[in-house]
Order: C-alpha cells, then sequence, then structure tokens
C-alpha cells in the first residue's frame, strides 16, 4: 500500500514538472497569484450630462475615436473596437468586461477618478456600470485621481485653437480635500471589492505638484495627507495605501529645495507620507517616439534606478502603446508595440515582482481602455484580442 501510495506521488510530480515545463518554455510559469490592474478611463459611457460640453453626440470619448478620419481626412489613425461603442456606465455591459477581464487575468481595475467644480466628474461607468454589475464580485478596484486641469485637448472641434485654455483645475484646497476624502472613504473604501494592500484601501495621487499648489505648499500637504491616514484608520482600516504616480515632473519636484534634479532622494516621498508607488504611463518619463523594445530596455533601467533611490514598494507598470493623434492630429508614436512583444513586456514585469516577494504582486498596466492614446488592452480591428490573450498567457494560462 505504501509502495502504491509513494508511485502516486512520484507521478504526481512528474506531471506537474512536466507542466511546469511546458509552461516555462513558452514563458508562462506564474509562480503565484498576481494582481494585474489595468487603469480604467471612464469617458467612453453614454447619457452623462457633463460630458457633453466635449462630446456632443452623447457617446463620450468614443466620438473622437469614431470621427478621427473625418476631422483629419486622410489620416492614418484607424482602431475599431471590435466590441463596438459600448457604453461603459451600462451594468450588462460592465458585466461582460469583467467576465473579459478576469478571465485574460486582469482582476483590478484603477478608475480614473476626477473632481471638478466642486462634484465629481466622468463618475457614470463606476457607480452605474462596475458597481452594478451582477458579477462584481469576480473584480476588485481602486481609485487613481486624476487631479490634473481639464483644458480644451478633450474638445476636439477646437484642436486647432492652440490655447491652453483651462476649463476647471485640479487644484483643491484643504476643505475641498477633505470633503473629498471623506466622500471616497465613505463611498468606495468601504465597498467589499475595493482593492487593499494588507487591508489598507490603496488611493492614488496623479500629479503631486498641483495637489502641492492646491494646499498651499509641502508642509500643508504633508498635513493635508497625515489627516487622511488618519481618516482612513477612524474609519476601521489599518492604515492608507498612498500611492504616488511616478513620472519625472514629480519625483523632480523634490519639494525640499524646490529644485530640479535628475536623481532626487526619497525624502520628498516620505516627507509627504505616500507608501508606494507605480507609473501610469511610459510617456511620462521616456521618449515614446521608438521601438518598443528599445523603450523597454529604458524601462529596465528606470525600474533598476527605482529600487537603488526610492525605500517605498515600487509596483512594475506596463503600457501598451502611446498615440494621441485621434486628439491632436500630431503625436509621438511607439511603434513595434505588438501583442508579442508586450507578452515579452509582461514577463520582465513578472519577473520584477518575482523578485520583490516581500511587497504585493501588483502590476499595472496602461490601460483597458484609453483609445484616443491608443494604449489599450479591449479587442479592436488590428490586434483582434492579442493584447488581452497576451495577459492571459503571462498570468493566467489556462489547462492545455
Amino acid at each position: 500500500m505504501k509502495a502504491r501510495i509513494l508511485s502516486l506521488v512520484v507521478v504526481a510530480f512528474a506531471v506537474m514538472l512536466n507542466s511546469y515545463a511546458r509552461d516555462k518554455k513558452a514563458g508562462n510559469a506564474p509562480a503565484r497569484k498576481y494582481d494585474v490592474a489595468a487603469f480604467l478611463y471612464p469617458a467612453y459611457a453614454s447619457d452623462d450630462p457633463r460630458l457633453r460640453p466635449f462630446w456632443p453626440l452623447g457617446i463620450g470619448e468614443w466620438e473622437t475615436v469614431m470621427t478621427v478620419r473625418d476631422r483629419f481626412p486622410g489620416h492614418y489613425w484607424d482602431r475599431k473596437p471590435l466590441w463596438g461603442y459600448i457604453n461603459e456606465a451600462d451594468p450588462s455591459v460592465m458585466a461582460m468586461e469583467i467576465d473579459q477581464a478576469t478571465e485574460h487575468g486582469v482582476n483590478v481595475f484603477i478608475f480614473d477618478w476626477y473632481w471638478y467644480d466642486g462634484r465629481p466628474f466622468m463618475e457614470t461607468t463606476l457607480d452605474n456600470g462596475f458597481l452594478k454589475a451582477d458579477n462584481v464580485d469576480k473584480m476588485q478596484f481602486y481609485l487613481m485621481w486624476a487631479n490634473h486641469d481639464v483644458l480644451n485637448l478633450w474638445d476636439t472641434r477646437l484642436f486647432d485653437v492652440h490655447e491652453d485654455n483651462v476649463i476647471w483645475t485640479g487644484k483643491v484646497d484643504r476643505e475641498e480635500f477633505e470633503k473629498i476624502c471623506r466622500r471616497n472613504i465613505e463611498k468606495y473604501f468601504k465597498h467589499p471589492q475595493y482593492y487593499k494592500i494588507d487591508g489598507k484601501p490603496v488611493f492614488m495621487i496623479y500629479d503631486i505638484p498641483q495637489l502641492i499648489a492646491g494646499l498651499g505648499g509641502i508642509e500643508e500637504t504633508a498635513d493635508a495627507l497625515q489627516w487622511f491616514k488618519d481618516e482612513t484608520v477612524r474609519a476601521g482600516f489599518p492604515g492608507l495605501d498612498l500611492q504616488i504616480t511616478m513620472w519625472s515632473i514629480n519625483l523632480n519636484h523634490s519639494g525640499l529645495d524646490a529644485n530640479k534634479t535628475d536623481n532626487p532622494s526619497d525624502d520628498f516621498v516620505k516627507k509627504l507620507g505616500f507608501t508606494s508607488g507605480t507609473h501610469y504611463q511610459f510617456v511620462h518619463f521616456t521618449d515614446v517616439n521608438d521601438d518598443y523594445n528599445n523603450i523597454m530596455e529604458r524601462v529596465g533601467r528606470e525600474w533598476e534606478r527605482i529600487d537603488s533611490v526610492y525605500s517605498f514598494p515600487y509596483y512594475p507598470h506596463i503600457s501598451v502603446g502611446w498615440d494621441n493623434s485621434p486628439r491632436t492630429c500630431h503625436s509621438a508614436v511607439v511603434q513595434n508595440n505588438t501583442p508579442e512583444n508586450f507578452e515579452k513586456a509582461l514577463i520582465k514585469a513578472r519577473e520584477y515582482a518575482d523578485a520583490h516577494p516581500d511587497q504585493a504582486p501588483l502590476i499595472t498596466i496602461n490601460s483597458w481602455n484609453e483609445w484616443t492614446e491608443t494604449s489599450f488592452l479591449q479587442p479592436c480591428n488590428r490586434y483582434g484580442y492579442g493584447y488581452l490573450d497576451a495577459v492571459r498567457r503571462v498570468f493566467a494560462p489556462r489547462e492545455e
């Protein structure tokens, strides 16, 4: 009997090794479970009255995608969504997206979240779509506060005006900041699907200089962020994972001496109280008018630099691409960002996560649906499901 049991164990172990070897040969042998988080831009919604001043057709920024070749005759950009011009604020549509995302290994959406003119903006996709989807329990989410100014860039009818008119400012004072924080703690942090690390809700802030300018300085910002952390604890959480969006202007603005340097220390991050970081887009820190493989070489060097300079956990970021010419006609363009090269990049991110076992196995991707920046996982007429399939092969390989 013992011999038979031992034989079965040996056979089972051999099968496991063969399976691992097969997946490893294909580059698809995840050694652990990963949290793969894709940024979601909530502008592809119908019947949101606050979107109509920018996109009068009532379908959100799909209007920019749909009309690009009419606005710029002969323009090279020609991408079409295989799912059609869907309303992501429809819970049945979002349920389909959740199914597709989780089936392909994406288990977290990072919602771009906006607050302008004393109230939320573009919140319908999250509130009416995602949170009301009947399968929302399959997926987690967290917020990235996109606290940048709104210029006339979204309104493509004005693309040739060449004026940086600020329609809404992203700056907020302390009173407005506290209003935002209390609201997000109650409305979102307490939702069972809100993404947490060690029980701490993750909250990402996009534009740090903008935050500092609104709150009145470095000391005032540090005090406000500490208040935010304390308020989160008072709400019953063990703390707040405050995530900085890393890009050159943020980390060059050291906040301590007001000088821009190429390689600041992490004193700035510590002083403000940020506890982790990731990127939002490759374009924020490197020249993207280049071959994707060359870009990834620089990305790897940037990860090494971050490891050597900063003491907080960095979560590796991969961008699908960049080309925002649907909005602007002209753009830097990432070249050769095929699903195959994107898959190689994802493997590098997985290896980075594996090399940092003491931190959460979180990888961020730009993005789920940034169509007008040509950086999306959703299936399109050019690559079909290629990008999503690449994520699945690296992070959620199917049984053969």
